[in-house]
């Protein structure tokens, strides 16, 4: 590769970590530039709006811009959402507290600013949470839904250009969270598991998705991998494109 290439490379490369930033969950920078499989043998959205009544009181857990939670067209006086990444909080106030949703700001592995046995269901789509809070707020008989992002997901895209570092969530995975929920009293209703595929057809759009996904990629940055960034576009060129897999799983427990 010449030197000219070979700058104009690092220099998009750059111009895409300085713009990675998104308000809510929003991938459309890079749209038509990646593919993520959504194809996954269940449609998590169906799943909750198979057990979501009218009548029920709603808690989004991890809500980012309160997309996902709108998307259900739930009454917004029976619905709450919390959400703790700090870009987001501003959106979540200014979207959903004026439809009189009742937002909290905080994390989904805190303890959650709510009253005991309060919540008939609960979501919480690739958000943390606390098995124990949990089981705290919902009331008895009460739903806990939730897709996971699995121990598996993008790994080789992130030994592709950080190595062969720890996985950052290990025990992200189906059977090891329902033992869990199990073992708190909860009882099982459904369940499934799925690897899917995600590809990129510019290394820049890679740049900007592992500066995102960060708790993915810690310490990703072009300076410090251009080697590895250089080695994957080698792939792009060969290959016309640089794959990964997914990792998904979900569930539905009720509180016994």
């Amino acid at each position: 590769m010449n030197e000219k290439k070979y700058m104009e490379l690092l220099n998009l490369w750059l111009n895409e970590e300085k713009a990675a930033y998104i308000k809510g969950w929003d991938f459309s920078h890079i749209k038509n530039r990646y593919k993520e499989e959504e194809d996954f043998p269940w449609d998590f959205f169906d799943v909750i709006k198979t057990y979501l009544r009218e009548s029920d009181y709603l808690l989004d857990m991890e809500t980012g811009g309160g997309e996902f939670l709108l998307s259900f067209n739930h009454n917004p006086n029976l619905s709450a959402a919390i959400e703790g990444y700090e870009p987001n909080i501003k959106i979540c106030e200014e979207r959903l507290l004026p439809l009189g949703i009742n937002f909290k700001a905080c994390d989904g592995g805190d303890k959650l600013s709510f009253e005991n046995e309060c919540f008939d269901i609960i979501t919480n789509r690739h958000g943390d949470y606390d098995v124990n809070e949990i089981k705290r707020v919902l009331k008895k008989g009460g739903l806990f839904l939730t897709q996971q992002v699995g121990a598996r997901n993008d790994r080789e895209l992130v030994e592709l250009l950080l190595g062969d570092i720890e996985v950052p969530f290990k025990d992200a995975y189906l059977e090891i969270a329902l033992k869990e929920f199990e073992n708190k009293g909860f009882e099982i209703l459904e369940k499934s598991e799925s690897y899917g595929s995600i590809e990129f057809y510019d290394v820049g759009a890679l740049v900007w998705f592992a500066r995102i996904i960060e708790w993915e990629f810690p310490g990703f940055c072009v300076e410090k991998y251009q080697e590895e960034l250089f080695k994957a576009q080698e792939i792009l060129e060969k290959n016309g494109v640089i794959r990964g897999r997914t990792h998904r799983y979900y569930f539905v427990v009720r509180k016994i």
